[in-house]
């Protein structure tokens, strides 16, 4: 009887990613569940209001929906995409060919170095202080993540051999709130495209701008990688990933797009086919109601401003500092501590925060405080604080 044959042993790949950050807040989260007055949940950014009735309305008139749906989307969705990036992001004139619905915005994030074909020896370079996704998605892909915000930095990765093929940028930042300029995106686009690698910006926090020059209810705009003066009007190499999550409270919906470069979706949107991942037709029509209204999106973000006027002085007062946060759904602050330590101090105290070391290093002495809790558990926090004052 022969030997049975050997084979190489099985690439696990979820013997590749980090432990799932938030099982370590688990004794945090207790601690802080057991205070008189409750827990005041600031660690998840995930919506509490109401779902629009505009979008749950036209969601229901498509509950009739027997037949597969497209995965390129209809070609109303996509137009409706490509007037709302004129409309909202300074963006004229992008291509509705160039337009792809997602199921959330974090499969997109996790699966695309996959379907851009890389793998072993490839690097995808994201924010040092980053959504956890970024890296995810490099090592499903075989590929090797890098942390590097900077030009400068980019370059000594390259010159040290590092082939980046596909480059993440965050504006606004998930979890810093920081924003981009024109200049800075500029500069980055050029360097990737003389390079031949792919930019993808996800922009998912752009209609929530806190400072005056971001602002989108003051006249400010927060600027895309596909806004011409960042890319001279040419998309070719650059992709945006949007969700509408954050600015329509979408979250439970997965309702989110890709759009940019014309071959790059058409390449992304085959491989999509043959995999199944399709946005429910209900979803769609949904989508297309939410992004061709902005009258919820500006009450909705008022809601977060009143929120943010609550919790950001209550912090201050209590020996924080605010860094960065000029737009999104998070004060990234600090007690120039390790983040742990700060994670206790508010346990004890009945808030729950993310702790920044769950978006790298870089992270280890900011936490993280969302926006998305109900009023009446933000306004616990400055009498929960007060002790600090």
């Amino acid at each position: 009887m022969s030997a049975p044959t050997q084979h190489p042993p099985r690439r696990r790949v979820g013997a590749s990613l980090p432990d799932f950050p938030w099982d370590s807040l688990a004794a945090a989260k207790a601690r802080a569940a057991a205070h008189p007055g409750g827990i005041v949940d600031l660690s998840v950014g995930t919506p509490v209001d109401a779902t629009p009735a505009v979008v749950a309305d036209a969601l229901r008139s498509a509950a009739n929906a027997p037949g597969y749906p497209q995965t390129h989307g209809t070609p109303a969705l996509r137009e409706t995409v490509a007037s709302w990036f004129a409309r909202r992001r300074g963006v004229p004139g992008l291509d509705p060919d160039g337009v792809l619905p997602t199921v959330g915005s974090k499969e997109l994030v996790a699966w695309l170095p996959l379907l851009l074909g890389l793998g072993d020896g490839d690097v995808v370079a994201h924010p040092a202080v980053a959504y956890p996704t970024y890296d995810v998605g490099a090592r499903l892909a075989g590929a090797t993540p890098l942390g590097a915000d900077t030009v400068e930095e980019l370059d000594a990765a390259w010159e040290a051999g590092r082939r980046v093929r596909l480059l993440w940028l965050n504006s606004p930042s998930n979890p810093t709130g920081a924003v981009r300029s024109v200049g800075e995106l500029a500069a980055l686009v050029d360097w990737a495209r003389a390079r031949d690698v792919v930019v993808a910006s996800d922009e998912c926090y752009a209609e929530l701008g806190w400072d005056a020059a971001h602002d989108t209810t003051r006249g400010g705009l927060v600027p895309s990688v596909l806004d011409p003066r960042v890319c001279g009007g040419d998309h070719t190499g650059l992709l945006v990933a949007y969700s509408t999550s954050k600015q329509s409270n979408l979250a439970g919906y997965r309702a989110a797009f890709l759009a940019g470069d014309v071959a790059l979706v058409r390449e992304l949107l085959e491989l999509r086919k043959h995999a199944g991942m399709i946005v429910p037709w209900p979803v769609q029509v949904a989508l297309r109601a939410a992004l061709g209204d902005d009258e919820h999106v500006a009450a909705q973000r008022e809601r977060y401003r009143a929120r943010r006027d609550v919790l950001r002085p209550a912090l201050e007062r209590a020996g924080f500092r605010v860094d960065a946060s000029a737009a999104g759904l998070y004060l990234w602050s600090t007690r120039g501590e390790p983040c742990r330590t700060t994670i206790d101090l508010l346990a004890e105290r009945g808030v729950l925060a993310a702790p920044g070391d769950f978006y790298g290093p870089p992270g280890a002495r900011h936490v993280r405080i969302a926006l998305t809790a109900t009023d009446e558990r933000i306004g616990e926090v400055p009498a929960r604080l007060a002790d600090l004052a």
